[in-house]
């Protein structure tokens, strides 16, 4: 039976008795205090506590869910999957015990050719909450289960709460033995994965009080409206009846597994390891599809921190299954053929999923490339010296330099044995942090004490080849590992090798080191950084990738020409803005600053005032007439005085000694000191894009740019971006701007619908509230918690509505809520109360006290606010005892 099958087995069963049918919510949860949509009922919390009237009396969803609490777990049992679905049905005071578990059983155990599931009624066991006899005397009459197959167990495990104050009940589990062969019998109670629960059903009954944990709570009586939240396992029922092992075997998951192990050449069930990692790949790749598919994008925070680290666990596993190449075209074309007859959305959103996850992996191989065998490395040294635990600074230097996360740092140290010192980590990133002046230089991995160098720069400055050539002969003065000298190192190790002539530019002016390598008889290192680490001396960090190299070795610097060129195209570009810039603007934009590595520049300049779009758009065509122009790019040496008599600029940030180069491009239309590398002619620099233009100061703009064939590729996408559009809107490309601001003003229209439908549900909520009335001393009284709300507006526009609600008589309306992180009160008092000496703003600020903050106002209305959402339920009472005293 496909998983699609039972979804629709599932809404047929539940829409034909009488259920709405929901569609799923998205995976990202409108809570606020929830990334994502992590369970069946999240969709329904406010109509199962109460908090808002439900729309209808019974309803029926297929909900996705995302959870990754459990992420290390993935791959090593057969049910953990960070996505799942849960077929939920629920009931908001209409059908409670009886009808929930006659709907389960009958589902269950009806025959497939009857629309149900077909599982054999001696397979299943229940669970029951040792105290509910109601419970088990229901499973006894409906399914006919004998005493020994309806267990009891305590409120651990079958009792449901939020955790506050409010409504809760027992739970009944229904479980499926999978048999003896995997494991004890002894039913549920044994908590052995032979006896899988495949459905919840959980009872509110019962509002409770005091809560002071999971299990330890008062309750205060039963519920006037008793609801049912059931909610079944999806994947679990789907390897059921599919006759597999496990979630990741089932027709949603396996094809994407399959690919994996195709593409390793491996086969699936025949290595343990390679499994996990099998199973690991995919349920993540499916997981990070539905969350693309939702609107989720790879990022350093939040939701999108979570999304990225799952893509980043699936490259790591297909590596570690020896996959180094890129692989999630063919991993995510199978999860979205898998998925798609179950979500349409997933073809429909196909090609900005897949753009998002191939560019994701491309960045991240390239971090791996560098960061793994650093890792490993350092992995490898700290088990030779007998430590337990990876330095902490080489988990920051990983994260810092190579943009490796540290929870990857601290699961592949996990994987060989390896603890990590996060405190040491934790430190270098607070002192991080609290750099005053954080800019590219501090990306850099470890610099060794300057003292370090002097042996080196005493015996002259570094020769410098790279304007005239890329491959230069030289020799080994030195190298230095961790800031002490060092006679040799070899194959893994990373070190700071000084050559006595380099052609490697070392990073300055604003322009990123070179990339390259360093050979010579019998080793290659791989330079990963060049720097000036002392005026004159150029120090080059190496990974060794072969071989053994020592002090006083001849070896030949060599610069990668296409990375090299790029760098070039990007720093002559910068000229090239920075001249359009004053042409453009005038000679007060200058230049305060740049950056520039292989594809890309930014430029800062002087200006307090944002760039219009049409200004934006002359400067790029100044810019690009001069790419057209293909003017010769001329470089001087000379002494500075002579430069500065020639007009060239010298520019913010920079040192100049007495000599200098400079740098024309078509004469005195672009002349620089610039020490950076450069093109030939102007034409080579491609093309010049820019793409944004900020502030960075209340004087100073920031312009950044795309160049050559990354400028291109940025055009051409935005290109197919404006076909797109011509083509879903029907609309001639020259007609687009004003039919995007026609659809703009229809959108702005419906919010204003939305905006008047919402304040309408909001007052639909007054009378419900007015009749929570009761008696405190000699006013009547309101006070009510009512949980996340949207504004401090809308607490008291209720209040306001309440007070207006119990008309003439004394009365005093207390309404608290959670508003973002925040707790807030609302009191509103009648004119009758006011009479007796009832105060909003005394009572208010009373309120503000308990809940940590401050508060007051008017007689007649008033409010607070706090830092301790947990104590609302104090405030409220003590502004009862107040008006009771």
């Amino acid at each position: 039976m496909q998983t699609a099958d039972i979804q629709r087995r599932w809404l047929a069963y539940f829409g034909d008795r009488g259920h709405t049918v929901v569609p799923s919510a998205s995976l990202v949860s409108d809570d606020p205090s929830l990334l994502f949509t992590v369970a069946g009922m999240v969709p329904f919390i406010p109509y199962l506590t109460g908090v808002v009237p439900a729309p209808y009396d019974r309803a029926t969803s297929v909900q996705k869910c995302i959870r990754t609490n459990d992420i290390e777990e993935v791959g090593k049992t057969p049910r953990h999957g960070t996505f799942f679905q849960m077929n939920g049905n629920f009931s908001f005071g209409d059908y409670f015990k009886e009808g929930a578990i006659s709907y389960a059983w009958e589902l269950l155990t009806s025959s497939e050719a009857d629309g149900g599931l077909g599982f054999q009624e001696k397979d299943l066991w229940v669970t029951v909450y040792e105290e509910d006899e109601e419970a088990r005397a229901l499973w006894k009459k409906i399914a006919g289960l004998p005493d020994e197959r309806i267990q009891n167990l305590g409120k651990d495990s079958n009792y449901w709460s939020t955790g506050q104050p409010g409504p809760a009940g027992p739970c009944s589990e229904i479980f499926f033995d999978r048999g003896p062969a995997y494991g004890a019998d002894g039913g549920p109670a044994t908590d052995d994965d032979r006896y899988v629960e495949i459905w919840n059903l959980v009872f509110m009954q019962y509002a409770i009080e005091n809560v002071r944990s999971k299990i330890d709570f008062d309750i205060i009586g039963e519920l006037p409206r008793k609801n049912i939240d059931t909610g079944m396992g999806m994947e679990r029922v789907a390897f059921l009846k599919q006759g597999v092992d496990n979630m990741y075997e089932i027709d949603q998951v396996r094809p994407v597994l399959d690919r994996a192990a195709e593409l390793a050449g491996r086969r699936y069930g025949a290595d343990h390891e390679d499994d996990v990692r099998m199973r690991v790949i995919a349920d993540h790749v499916r997981s990070s599809l539905m969350l693309m598919t939702d609107g989720v994008a790879p990022s350093n925070e939040g939701r999108g921190y979570i999304l990225r680290r799952l893509l980043r666990r699936s490259i790591r596993a297909m590596r570690l299954l020896g996959v180094d190449a890129p692989s999630f075209h063919e991993l995510f074309t199978a999860s979205r053929d898998a998925m798609a007859p179950a979500y349409s959305d997933v073809l429909e959103q196909w090609d900005r999923t897949s753009r998002l996850a191939l560019a994701e992996e491309e960045t991240f191989l390239r971090t791996l490339a560098s960061g793994t065998t650093i890792l490993d490395t350092a992995v490898a040294r700290t088990k030779s010296s007998g430590a337990a635990s990876l330095p902490g600074a080489t988990a920051f230097q990983l994260h810092d330099t190579f943009g490796f996360p540290i929870d990857l740092t601290l699961e592949m140290a996990e994987e060989a044995g390896l603890s990590v010192d996060r405190v040491a980590f934790d430190e270098l990133m607070t002192e991080q942090r609290t750099r005053a002046k954080a800019d590219a230089k501090s990306k850099k991995g470890r610099i060794a004490d300057l003292a370090a160098y002097s042996p080196f720069r005493a015996q002259g400055e570094t020769v410098f080849t790279g304007y005239e050539e890329l491959t230069t002969p030289s020799t080994v003065l030195g190298i230095l590992v961790d800031g002490v000298s060092a006679p040799v190192i070899s194959t893994g190790d990373i070190a700071e090798v000084i050559l006595a002539e380099t052609s490697l530019y070392p990073e300055s002016g604003g322009q990123s080191a070179d990339a390259g390598s360093i050979v010579g008889n019998g080793f290659d290192l791989e330079v990963l950084d060049v720097q000036r680490p002392v005026k004159g001396l150029i120090s080059h960090t190496v990974q060794v990738r072969s071989g053994e190299v020592a002090a006083g070795d001849a070896a030949t610097a060599v610069v990668d020409p296409v990375a090299r060129h790029a760098a070039a195209q990007a720093h002559s570009a910068t000229h090239l803005v920075h001249a359009a810039l004053r042409q453009t603007l005038g000679q007060d934009a200058h230049q305060s600053g740049s950056f520039n590595k292989a594809g890309y520049m930014r430029l800062d300049f002087s200006w307090s005032q944002a760039l219009s779009p049409d200004t934006r758009s002359e400067i790029e065509e100044v810019a690009n007439a001069a790419v057209r122009d293909n003017l010769e790019v001329v470089t001087r040496v000379m002494p500075i005085d002579e430069a500065k008599a020639a007009g060239a600029m010298a520019l913010f940030g920079e040192k100049y000694g007495d000599t200098v180069r400079m740098v024309d491009i078509g004469g005195p239309w672009s002349r620089e000191l610039c020490a950076g590398t450069h093109v030939g002619r102007s034409a080579e620099v491609g093309v010049v894009s820019l793409v944004s233009e900020a502030s960075v100061g209340s004087s100073n703009r920031r312009v950044e740019a795309l160049v050559g064939l990354d400028a291109f590729r940025e055009l051409a996408a935005e290109r197919a971006i404006v076909q797109t559009l011509t083509s879903s809107l029907k609309t001639p490309r020259e007609q687009l701007p004003q039919r995007i601001e026609e659809l703009v003003q229809s959108l702005r229209a419906a919010e204003k619908k939305i905006q008047a439908f919402e304040s309408s549900q909001l007052s639909g909520r007054v009378p419900a509230l007015a009749g929570t009335a009761g008696r405190a001393g000699s006013v009547v009284l309101v006070a009510e918690d009512l949980g996340e709300l949207g504004s401090a507006d809308d607490l008291r526009r209720l209040a306001q509505g309440v007070r207006e609600r119990l008309g003439s008589e004394p009365s005093v309306v207390a309404l608290a809520a959670r508003i973002g992180e925040k707790p807030a009160v609302v009191v509103a008092t009648s004119e009758a109360a006011r009479g007796v000496g009832a105060r909003a703003g005394a009572l208010a600020k009373l309120a503000a006290g308990v809940l940590g903050g401050g508060g007051g106002g008017k007689d007649d209305l008033a409010q607070g606010g706090g830092t301790d959402a947990g104590r609302i339920g104090d405030a409220l009472t003590a502004i009862r005892a107040e008006l009771e005293g």
